[in-house]
């Protein structure tokens, strides 16, 4: 009998270390696959910010409009956030994830189909590309008392080729992919982290999460290695034949190939959901939950009622709106939200612009800035990360120590920020927009600039974008603007003679040549880039520090029952006034400045091709910091008031424990039965008396 018992009791031990096997393997299985889904995440948000100046110009659309696309991502997320947040924990999560990881990948996909069906990218009005045509030929050079014979004969072909262009708008399907991207990114966050706190060992979570945020650091990496990569590619690369196109990847005109990366980060956004369609949900219950079920049978009815009415209490429609009422009044909180949503508003439109504004201002093609940024931000940022948290814990700060620190981080990074306006270049010398043509004197405005006694006679396209630099150091708008009667015809790099207003500059070396493309920045400008990188590392590394504290902080001056609902309303808040219309205005102000703009088939504008880089910078800079400053102020009141608030606290607290203790000094005296101390007895003669009474015993 005693044996049989032992073989049960055997037999069970194995079973329950099976079930703890296969609960352990499936946890790691759906820590792996949500690890890939994190990479896949990072990858394609990352792809759509460094891709969205070669849509701008891929698609002939301004940045404002970029802008709306960038955000379409965030107008997704908030179409199914209160669904995912509701029912998702009630529902298969893994299934869920995958799901979600499966539309983030379609979303991609769609975002670069546009490319397959828009034809042949041209990057001037000229430009007709053709397998056996030379697109070089088409160059227009001064022909005095000449008509183009291009401007004449090509009416019809591009009333054809507006009526094709018009009726298209593709620009459409890569808003629609990337807010189906963010539809589909909703579930892998709030699921996977509720998944993991569920089924991890106690102590555990926080851990995971940690890893996977490491992990998920990955994605931008790719991302940016592959952005350098793709972006040196001309769009079109494997359709046409390379040697006929005469831009360079730092022309304004230049598009890579931005599909690529939509391609490569689809793929792997649907081959990283496939993983979630196997996993359990949940994987195997641990015996934990039975035994502690069995322990717990002791419970009164009056407890199990009470605490069935409060789930229904905080499922209740009621009770949500008096949780929201009491975060909504919480000063904290609301300047919290407040000043954040300013910072990030700032931050946002920023990086969305980021990779145009190191192409306008210092000249660096879309590559060099990808790659500059992937060496520098990755790195800096999770060192930020990791530098605060380690900070925090080391010397254990409390709330009050987090928010100091935290504005003082913001203090720094906003001193930071104000070193970038000295770095601020110099306005390109544009014969035409910053200088007449002769290029003897400044203009005022870059709206129509007159026409010099060097180039009036050339019958020129005022509205064609073909720049060329002059041996004077001069951008010109065209060959024809720039007086030049002959070129090199198709040996590269196409250089154009018997410029005329090249030589009104009065060069002594008599050479009044010009070579296609844009003049280069000079010397002190690109010392000044170097200085920007530096402090770019800086900046972004204090920058990173306030994310941290700033997760901490929400946390924390909520009630702890109201801190997922914290949470979910201060992203919904910053998802919506920062994320979709922080890049809309911050293109919308970036647009004022452009000089010259694209013109379409149609004659309607289409993308900007030269900005007025100081300008630029001193908006693109100038909407950052009146953004921050407003924030600091905030945070100087709010700091005060958390002074204020939990000095308060601290006194009911005192005073709360000194009632505490006189009534239970008074309670023990009074239940004393040997001995009654008089108003004047001290504690000492109260111990002793109680030491001898306790020896007597």
């Amino acid at each position: 009998m005693d044996q049989h018992q032992h073989l049960n009791k055997t037999s069970e031990s194995e079973s329950s270390e099976k079930k703890k096997t296969r609960r352990c393997n499936g946890f790691k299985m759906f820590l792996a696959a949500l690890s890939f889904s994190y990479i896949a995440k990072t990858l394609g948000g990352i792809i759509m910010k460094i891709s969205i100046t070669q849509i701008e110009r891929r698609f002939e659309i301004s940045s404002s409009l970029a802008g709306l696309i960038d955000g379409s991502f965030e107008i997704g997320n908030l179409l199914v956030i209160v669904f995912v947040s509701y029912f998702g924990s009630k529902l298969h999560r893994p299934k869920l994830i995958g799901i979600g990881c499966f539309l983030m990948g379609t979303g991609s996909i769609l975002t670069a189909l546009p490319h397959f069906f828009m034809g042949y990218y041209r990057y001037s009005k000229e430009t007709h590309i053709n397998l056996s045509e030379n697109s070089t030929s088409s160059l227009s050079t001064c022909l005095i008392n000449q008509t183009l014979l291009l401007n004449r004969t090509s009416s019809e072909r591009v009333e054809k080729d507006c009526v094709k262009e018009s009726g298209s708008h593709m620009w459409m399907y890569v808003f629609t992919g990337n807010m189906l991207r963010g539809i589909g990114e909703t579930p892998i966050v709030p699921l996977g982290i509720s998944y993991i706190d569920d089924f991890a060992k106690e102590g555990h979570s926080s851990l995971y999460v940690g890893i996977l945020n490491a992990i998920g650091m990955i994605g931008p990496i790719i991302g940016f290695t592959m952005g350098s990569l793709f972006a040196k590619m001309y769009v079109d690369i494997g359709y046409v034949d390379l040697s006929t196109i005469r831009i360079t990847p730092k022309d304004s005109r230049w598009v890579g190939a931005w599909w690529l990366g939509f391609l490569v980060s689809g793929l792997f956004s649907i081959t990283s959901s496939i993983p979630f369609f196997f996993l359990p949900q949940n994987p195997t219950k641990p015996q934990k939950r039975k035994v502690s079920l069995s322990l717990h049978v002791m419970k009164t009815n009056d407890e199990t009622n009470q605490t069935a009415s409060l789930t229904n209490q905080g499922k209740n429609v009621t009770g949500f709106l008096q949780s929201l009422k009491s975060i909504l009044t919480n000063p904290l909180y609301v300047i919290f939200v407040l000043l954040t949503l300013l910072h990030v508003s700032g931050v946002i439109g920023a990086f969305a612009y980021l990779i145009k504004y190191m192409e306008q201002q210092y000249g660096q093609s879309a590559s060099q800035a990808n790659f500059v940024l992937g060496i520098i931000t990755i790195p800096t940022i999770a060192v930020g990360m990791f530098l605060a948290g380690y900070i925090i814990k080391k010397f254990k700060l409390p709330l009050v120590g987090i928010a100091k620190c935290s504005f003082l981080t913001s203090i720094i990074s906003f001193l930071f920020h104000v070193l970038y306006f000295p770095l601020i270049c110099d306005s390109k010398s544009v014969a035409g927009l910053t200088l007449t043509y002769d290029g003897n004197n400044s203009v005022a405005s870059h709206i129509d600039v007159p026409l010099s006694y060097c180039n009036s006679e050339c019958d020129c396209d005022e509205s064609q974008w073909e720049p060329v630099c002059g041996n004077n150091g001069i951008t010109y708008l065209s060959p024809c603007l720039a007086g030049c009667k002959s070129s090199s015809g198709n040996k590269k790099p196409i250089v154009f003679y018997n410029c005329s207003c090249v030589e009104v500059t009065g060069l002594q070396n008599r050479n009044y040549s010009a070579h296609l493309g844009e003049c280069p920045r000079d010397d002190a400008c690109t010392r000044k880039f170097y200085v920007y990188v530096v402090i770019q590392v800086l900046y972004a590394l204090f920058s990173a520090t306030e994310v941290t504290s700033s997760v901490l902080l929400i946390v924390k001056i909520v009630q702890p029952e109201l801190k997922a609902l914290a949470v979910g309303f201060h992203s919904m808040v910053i998802r919506t006034l920062g994320g979709i219309l922080a890049p809309i205005y911050f293109g919308a102000l970036i647009d004022r400045t452009c000089m010259k703009w694209s013109t379409n088939s149609c004659g309607a504008r289409g993308a900007c091709r030269i900005y007025n880089s100081t300008f630029f910078g001193r908006v693109y800079l100038g909407i950052s910091l009146a953004l921050r400053a407003p924030a600091l102020v905030l945070y100087i009141v709010f700091i005060f008031l958390i002074n204020k608030t939990f000095q308060e606290k601290d006194t009911k607290s005192l005073d709360n424990e000194r009632k505490l203790m006189d009534e239970a000094n008074l309670e023990f005296l009074s239940n004393s039965e040997h001995f009654v101390p008089s108003a004047g007895a001290d504690s000492k003669t109260c111990n002793l008396y109680m030491k001898d009474n306790a020896v007597a015993d």
